[in-house]
């Protein structure tokens, strides 16, 4: 039972709600259409190995779709929230409706360290960005914004 698989150079775990970038024919025109909604299953092995996402659309109905991990079809994985659940395979999300069938723990150390990581790239641009203000200068307001300060 994989509770993990690496999809287009995504690591991708049971519980996270992510986007699936999919290309789709029509005639010959060639679109993208994005399916959203929560990792529920990855099975098999290999070449074979396939995940499963579900999600809940118009009138609390669940739509579930399955693709195989080596698809040409799949252009882009998008991971929205990480979860954490103890369980390979969440079939249990079948049975409840509306709010409670997309519920489940999430990973907030992840999220924080996700946020925290996208508040120093945007502060290191901010610095960048102002001309006026000398490296040594630069350099000193990172280092302070980034040291811990114990609380008291």
């Amino acid at each position: 039972m994989a509770i993990s698989t690496q999809i287009l150079n995504t690591k991708v775990h049971i519980g996270d709600q992510i986007k699936v970038h999919l290309r789709v024919k029509e005639g010959e025109k060639e679109k993208i259409q994005i399916f959203a909604g929560m990792v529920i299953a990855i099975k098999g092995a290999g070449i074979n190995k396939s995940f499963t996402v579900r999600k809940i659309a118009t009138g609390a109905i669940g739509v579930e779709r399955i693709w195989p991990v080596s698809s040409p079809w799949l252009k882009k994985i998008e991971i929205v929230k990480r979860g954490k659940v103890r369980r390979a395979k969440l079939y249990y999300l079948r049975d409840r409706v509306g709010k409670q069938a997309s519920r489940v723990k999430t990973d907030y150390l992840k999220e924080k360290e996700d946020k925290n990581l996208k508040k120093e790239v945007k502060e290191e641009k901010e610095l960048k960005t102002k001309k006026d203000i000398k490296p040594e200068k630069v350099i000193k307001l990172v280092k302070s914004k980034t040291a811990k300060t114990p609380k008291k």
